[in-house]
């Protein structure tokens, strides 16, 4: 027997529990518990050191940590979504294991699509579908006015701060141009309006589940990518996924990873096409929001854990390609950078304390990820697995260390379960270091999680 066939032998024969993955579910459970309270009895309650109301923390976001408003409600989604939910318990573990490679990551998209979309009409096809991106702080409320890309292309920079006349809205000054140019192209495809939009965000973003297991399977893990497939398709993402734009984008960063994973333990032809699709994508992530910046960090942890480096030199010409066209165009990347920070300072970033959000933050992301997540990372810190550079192992660490960053960097406050999403996908893998026999448990606690969200919670986006 392999080295290997051992390793496969061990993890099919673990334990189904440890009473270290239950602590670490527990105390995920009590942060998120937290978070919800905190704001109903106020920081002062809390400690005497944070002077903050409630009532601040609460500013358009009345389901702190979550951003949205408490409404328990059904729609015709729900018999859909239990369904789904529940066949995955059941028998998705198992039919991950059996099915033929050539179709899994077919099966983890189309499985992502159909828990997203079931989800979404839930809340119906206007309010939870059609309807998400239209709004006037949405990037299709400025679609109509682009009239000349190359001239939206030179002036947007000028158009980033608040209080001017032709500022931009709130999503539109909050990115850079890429997102905005994506909605206007697909209009100008024909595939204009709220319900175009949608569904690319959620058929773009569901496809990241595939990438993560593509990613891994790359990395020479089929066993951790056949057992990830289910917990990256069925997560309480899907409901962020379905819809905001943020979905869109990371299903695109995510397939620049999975391309960059395939160039690294692909043919020396593949390899300079794949690293070059790679930088493209993620190069394109970094002018679909700033703070993509930090999928430099998965990037990164694909390269260690192949052990090659040399299709990083086809990577990065793909993102300089990218950012030499957007810079011809008129835009430069570090002027939007900076002035993006002021405009973030005159919103209300300024009532919302860090001294909540800076953890609470961490709570939404337990929402969005799931339970099932927090055990899972626990093992992917073991220092044995890091040091063999074992793929999932350092993916997800990669991810974590991403969010730390944004986190820390005081310009995520609130509204994380949507735009962590890029790093959201990378950790929903996390669950396939827990023990094969407890899998179905930890997909029941994903799945309930996600349900119980979507019913008494409405998300803003």
């Amino acid at each position: 027997m392999t080295s290997a066939d051992q390793r496969e032998a061990g993890v099919r024969q673990s334990r189904r529990f440890s009473r270290a993955d239950l602590a670490a579910a527990a105390v995920a459970v009590v942060l998120v518990a937290v978070a919800f309270v905190v704001p109903h009895v106020g920081f002062t309650t809390v400690t005497p050191l944070i002077r903050s109301s409630p009532q601040k923390i609460h500013d358009f976001a009345q389901a702190a940590p979550i951003f949205g408003w408490w409404d328990p409600h059904v729609g015709w989604g729900t018999p859909c979504a239990v369904l789904i939910g529940v066949a995955t318990v059941l028998w998705g573990p198992g039919l991950a294991q059996r099915v033929s490679w050539r179709w899994l990551p077919l099966v983890t998209w189309g499985s992502a699509v159909a828990w997203a979309f079931s989800l979404a009409m839930v809340d119906g096809w206007q309010r939870g579908f059609a309807g998400r991106l239209v709004s006037r702080d949405e990037y299709l409320s400025e679609v109509p006015g682009v009239t000349d890309i190359p001239a939206m292309l030179r002036g947007f920079s000028a158009r980033i701060l608040d209080g001017q006349p032709d500022s931009w809205h709130t999503h539109v000054s909050g990115h850079p141009p890429g997102a905005l140019l994506t909605f206007v192209l697909l209009d100008r495809v024909g595939l204009g309006g709220g319900a175009w939009a949608a569904a690319v965000c959620v058929i773009v973003g569901a496809s990241g589940a595939a990438a993560v297991v593509v990613t891994i399977r790359a990395l020479g893990d089929e066993l951790r990518a056949r057992m990830a497939a289910p917990f990256v398709a069925i997560a309480p993402a899907a409901i962020w996924i379905a819809v905001s734009a943020d979905g869109f984008f990371a299903g695109v960063t995510a397939w620049g990873i999975a391309l960059l994973a395939l160039a690294v333990t692909g043919t020396a032809r593949r390899t300079a096409l794949a690293s070059v699709l790679a930088g493209v994508l993620l190069g394109f992530g970094v002018y679909l929001s700033y703070g993509l910046a930090l999928m430099a960090l998965p990037a990164v942890a694909v390269l260690v854990v192949a052990g090659r480096y040399r299709p990083l030199v086809g990577a990065l010409v793909g993102a300089a390609a990218v950012a030499a066209i957007f810079t011809a165009a008129g835009f430069w990347w570090f002027d939007g950078y900076m002035l993006v920070q002021e405009r973030y300072w005159q919103g209300i970033a300024t009532d919302r304390p860090f001294a909540y959000w800076g953890w609470a933050n961490l709570a939404s992301l337990v929402c969005a990820t799931g339970i099932a997540v927090v055990p899972g990372l626990v093992r992917a810190l073991c220092w044995p697995d890091l040091r063999a550079r074992q793929p999932v192992n350092l993916l997800v660490v990669a991810a974590l260390l991403a969010v730390l960053c944004a986190d820390l960097s005081a310009l995520s406050k609130a509204e994380t379960e949507r735009i962590w999403l890029p790093f959201a996908l990378w950790l929903l893998a996390a669950p396939a270091l827990l023990p094969p026999p407890s899998h179905r448990y930890w997909l029941a606690a994903q799945v309930a999680g996600a349900l119980a969200l979507n019913h008494l919670l409405f998300t803003n986006w």
